[in-house]
């Protein structure tokens, strides 16, 4: 199988030279390139919406190969993400953070451990830490983070607060911390980022979240590894429970219980989540087309 992703995600420069699939993921009969000249061999296309943005002129001009699919990946929310509507009736599969995508594209995913796992959790030293980049005042997430740091102490990290913090030094500084605003830039079905995998449980933070409802994320992870803020009328009350909750070691590390079970797997490499087309590809529809892109994507 060929597939060609026609414009690398974000534009970034990637080495294919060698059978990446095979060398690296151990999936063969499996060629990824960027090579365009190999368009009319290709038996899948990939588009990453961000890089076209509904520009269809930056979409391949040629005719179309019969036998080929074309697959549209995306991770941003319907919120962040124009111009759907103009790629109606163009693509057979989507690759995105949503379940009922043609390839789940999860941002994190628990995973089994084989057997029973100790975990320790790092030591606390202060409450409740928020690294943000894109901070907007009159938006649902920072009204909500500014009330509630009126009744507890929250420490906030990135350019948004000119505290930036580097990608080495994230997890370890989020890690002194109990709990972690794990908070969503919108609100959407299955739109569970980062922010919750990486920031809080790779840093090993509790994480209280501001998403989409507690059974939504219940579908993911455990219902007692997080804190949800629609669980508290007033965020007094949840700023109450929190420094309580601090204070209760002991009730405190009920909330790792789950990591004897679980680890946390992050797939953050484009090549990897590629190369997982090919695992999935004789599974797919082969006759499907998305008349009605965007309203699929922006159905909950």
């Amino acid at each position: 199988l060929i597939i060609l992703v026609w414009h690398w995600p974000f534009r970034a420069t990637v080495n294919l030279s060698t059978n990446v699939c095979l060398d690296l993921y151990g999936i063969g009969n499996c060629i990824l390139t960027q090579n365009k000249s190999l368009f009319e061999r290709a038996d899948v296309l990939v588009v990453h919406h961000w890089d076209v943005r509904g520009r269809n002129s930056d979409l391949p001009q040629k005719a179309r190969p019969p036998h080929q699919k074309w697959l549209w990946v995306n991770l941003e929310s319907p919120s962040n993400t124009q111009n759907v509507h103009r790629l109606n009736g163009l693509f057979n599969w989507t690759m995105t953070y949503k379940t009922d995508s043609d390839i789940f594209l999860p941002y994190g995913e628990l995973v089994r451990n084989s057997k029973t796992a100790h975990f320790s959790i790092p030591k606390k030293s202060k409450p409740v830490t928020w690294v943000v980049s894109n901070y907007h005042r009159n938006n649902w997430r920072a009204e909500y983070h500014a009330s509630l740091s009126k009744y507890i102490e929250i420490d906030v990290y990135g350019r948004a607060n000119n505290k930036p913090i580097s990608k080495e030094m994230l997890l370890p500084t989020i890690s002194q911390y109990a709990f972690y605003e794990a908070f969503e830039n919108s609100v959407h079905k299955d739109y569970i980022t980062e922010k919750l995998w990486r920031n809080a449980y790779l840093a090993g933070s509790v994480p209280v979240v501001l998403g989409p409802p507690r059974d939504n994320y219940e579908k993911f992870v455990p219902s007692d590894s997080f804190i949800h803020v629609n669980d508290f009328v007033s965020e007094k009350e949840l700023a109450n429970f929190l420094t309580s909750l601090w204070k209760n070691q002991s009730h405190y590390a009920q909330y790792f219980n789950w990591r004897r079970k679980y680890s946390i797997k992050m797939t953050t490499d484009w090549k990897e989540r590629f190369c997982k087309i090919c695992t999935k590809f004789h599974s797919l529809p082969q006759s499907q087309i998305y008349y009605d892109l965007n309203g699929w994507f922006e159905a909950e």
